[in-house]
């Protein structure tokens, strides 16, 4: 399985949306400061994520919710998740 997901800042607020196979072993990778792009965001919450069969699907989602370029419709997401 392959997973899209949302992480929110506790920091600044924002959040990040990615793909990987394993999301908590990438959570930690986050919080802990191993991936560039977000060090300077840390610590963060897992609050959205979806399970695809292949990287394929999960990446084309990852790429429809980055393209949305829209906090409104993340928060929209994550609302219709709860």
């Amino acid at each position: 399985m392959y997973y899209v997901y949302i992480l929110k800042s506790q920091r600044k607020g924002g959040f990040y949306t990615g793909f990987t196979k394993d999301v908590v072993k990438r959570l930690s990778q986050h919080n802990t400061g191993k991936v560039k792009s977000t060090k300077h965001l840390i610590p963060f919450d897992l609050v959205y994520s979806e399970a695809y069969q292949n990287a394929a699907e999960a990446r084309k989602r990852e790429y429809y919710i980055k393209s949305q370029k829209s906090r409104q419709f993340i928060e929209q997401l994550i609302a219709k998740a709860s």
